[in-house]
């Protein structure tokens, strides 16, 4: 990392990338929490679960409802019904392989 960036500019910068990564996954609904598991092994469920514990890092009551909408941009229960597709069997064969490496 640059000596040249300090640490309000660093955290300014984070901030920055995070909300655009969070415009980018707005942006790309069609894209499902399964695909991003198997490929990056991390999904929006992630990003919300990791937000609500620096908040509570923070001392912020922050529920997982709370957490998921700030990261899905609406409601959760909104999100699914618009844009939750069913698993294929190939993605839930794919995400219980994952799953079953990471055990060992």
């Amino acid at each position: 990392m640059s000596d040249a960036i300090d640490d309000t500019t660093r955290t300014e910068l984070e901030a920055a990338a995070f909300r655009r990564l969070l415009q980018h996954l707005s942006e790309r609904s069609d894209v499902q929490n399964i695909d991003l598991m198997n490929l990056a092994g991390f999904c929006r469920n992630c990003l919300s679960n990791w937000y609500q514990a620096a908040a509570e890092t923070k001392g912020i009551a922050l529920d997982k409802m709370a957490a998921r909408e700030i990261v899905y941009g609406m409601p959760y229960a909104e999100w699914q019904a618009k844009y939750q597709k069913e698993a294929s069997a190939e993605q839930k064969a794919k995400f219980a392989e994952a799953s079953q490496a990471q055990k060992h």
